[in-house]
């Protein structure tokens, strides 16, 4: 009997197979990493054929482990990093160049290009984003700039473009034998060519990053069969009905499917979504307007985003470039051996800073050094900077919407460290609640394609599928919040203007 939903979850660092039951309990699941390419400093690639390989694996091992077959399964979803860019030859099902991941700066050049005639929002209007080498746009032409021939082959219609979760979906269906190539509206979204209005590729976009829509994916919703797998693979015969961008799936899968809602998620970024109902809401204040979802035919729903480049990927810069911690999960115990930052701030710019910032010139900074700071110390401050700026995200939200954050669900990994969860309730000022179900990318996903069969009812049976789990208060006194704040933004004040000419 079809009593389970399996979701994909293609993420930057590695690719998890979650089988879910009626009650969205885990009963299966798998995951692997992948290799990060760090070709140049501010290059950040994925091997396509290497996660594709790694999808292939954890459903075979979600499956074993739930000891079921695909018999039991009702729908695939999927769920995906989402502005990292593969472009692959349609005949071959072979990428033409390694995956141009989110994190990826090296198109800055032709940002600054365009961003000369109108501006950072110069697309804004349309798109709900400002230019940023974050979307998928400008890793497009670079390659169709930079792959030998490959801009002819994209024109003559013998490339295809996708986000991860449209390469996963086409191979999953077949690949060269027949695969689907299409995209949901989230997804679509956050390539800075779709209309937010219309929800369909604009052609005056097209001709300013000179991307042929030839090679674009069909923009379908977040919920509806988009094809089958073929007899070769685990899960033959079983529809694929779900696809959500990672954020969005994260939010779907916390019920925060109304105006009013958010939730902010820990992961390799931090991205804080706020749900603002049917009708567009255009940021003042440095936040994206994104499509949340859309049911079938149903009218989509936006929210604000608030992205944050580096969150997750602190702890790991922590234990593998510095040696201060072994495991991810150190990083708590010796944060707390210490009552607070001893005046360290770290202010993690890697690749500049995103919302509510946008400045691709910063770069990182720890300040406030004095002989007494220890690693103990900057691995608080390593903390204490996610709460910061998801502090910073949450102030643009509460200019930018007419109701204020009344309590914020979390979830993602870093969403287990209770002191970074305290340390983010006394920031803010408002209630943290996570719920029983931590990984709520992939349950998103889940709900989105059991929506799409008739798995699960509507959007209430969802909501009372949710279950808190702990929740934290602030107790921080305002007078010492507002000099953190302060100290705060001194620190991110001192990596501006880095990047210049001689600096890369």
């Amino acid at each position: 009997m079809a009593d389970h939903i399996l979701a994909i979850d293609q993420g930057t660092t590695s690719t998890r197979a979650m089988i879910f039951d009626r009650s969205g309990e885990t009963v299966g699941v798998a995951q692997v990493e992948h290799r990060q390419l760090l070709p140049r400093p501010g290059w950040v690639e994925h091997d396509p054929l290497e996660i594709w390989r790694n999808v292939r694996e954890v459903i075979g091992q979600s499956l074993a482990r739930a000891e079921l077959t695909r018999h039991e399964l009702a729908a695939v979803g999927i769920t995906n990093q989402r502005e990292t860019t593969v472009v692959w030859d349609r005949s071959t099902g072979r990428p033409v160049h390694n995956a141009l991941v989110w994190q990826d700066t090296r198109t800055q050049p032709m940002v600054d290009r365009l961003a000369a005639d109108g501006g950072a929002n110069r697309f804004a209007p349309t798109t709900g984003l400002p230019l940023s080498t974050y979307f998928a746009a400008t890793k497009i032409a670079w390659i169709l700039d930079h792959v030998d021939g490959a801009r002819g082959r994209a024109e003559a219609g013998e490339l295809l473009f996708g986000t991860m979760d449209t390469w996963v979906l086409w191979n999953l269906t077949g690949g060269v034998r027949g695969g689907v190539h299409c995209t949901d509206v989230t997804n679509a979204s956050r390539t800075l060519l779709m209309d937010l209005e219309t929800l369909d590729w604009d052609d005056r976009l097209l001709d300013a990053f000179g991307i042929p829509r030839a090679m674009l994916p069909g923009i379908r919703s977040s919920s509806e069969v988009y094809g089958t797998a073929p007899a070769t693979s685990l899960v033959h015969s079983v529809p694929i009905a779900g696809i959500l961008g990672d954020q969005q799936a994260a939010t779907f899968g916390q019920a925060a499917f109304g105006a009013g809602d958010a939730k902010n998620t820990y992961g390799t970024g931090c991205f804080l979504l706020f749900g603002i109902g049917e009708q567009i809401v255009r940021s003042e204040h440095g936040l994206i307007t994104t499509v949340a979802y859309r049911l079938g035919d149903g009218p989509p729903r936006y929210a604000l985003e608030g992205s944050i480049a580096v969150a997750g990927a602190l702890v790991q810069w922590l234990r593998d470039n510095l040696g201060f911690i072994s495991t991810a999960p150190e990083v708590e115990a010796l944060a707390t051996s210490v009552p607070d930052n001893g005046g360290a701030y770290l202010v993690p710019a890697f690749s500049g800073l995103f919302a509510p910032y946008w400045r691709s010139d910063a770069r990182g900074a720890l300040v406030g050094l004095t002989r007494f700071v220890t690693k103990a110390h900057i691995a608080r401050a390593a903390l204490e900077s996610t709460a910061f700026q998801t502090r910073d995200v949450l102030d643009a939200v509460n200019r930018d919407a007419a109701v204020p954050l009344a309590e914020l669900r979390v979830d993602g990994g870093m969403a287990a460290n209770a002191a970074l969860m305290q340390f983010q309730a006394d920031i803010l000022g408002v209630p943290v609640v996570r719920p029983k179900v931590a990984e709520t990318t992939a349950l998103g996903a889940a709900f989105a394609a059991g929506l799409a069969v008739g798995f699960w009812a509507d959007l209430d049976e969802l909501r009372a599928l949710w279950r808190e789990d702990r929740r934290w208060e602030p107790t921080m006194d305002a007078a010492e919040r507002d000099r953190l704040l302060r100290n705060w933004h001194k620190a991110v004040s001192k990596t501006l203007d880095w990047v210049d000419d001689d600096v890369r």
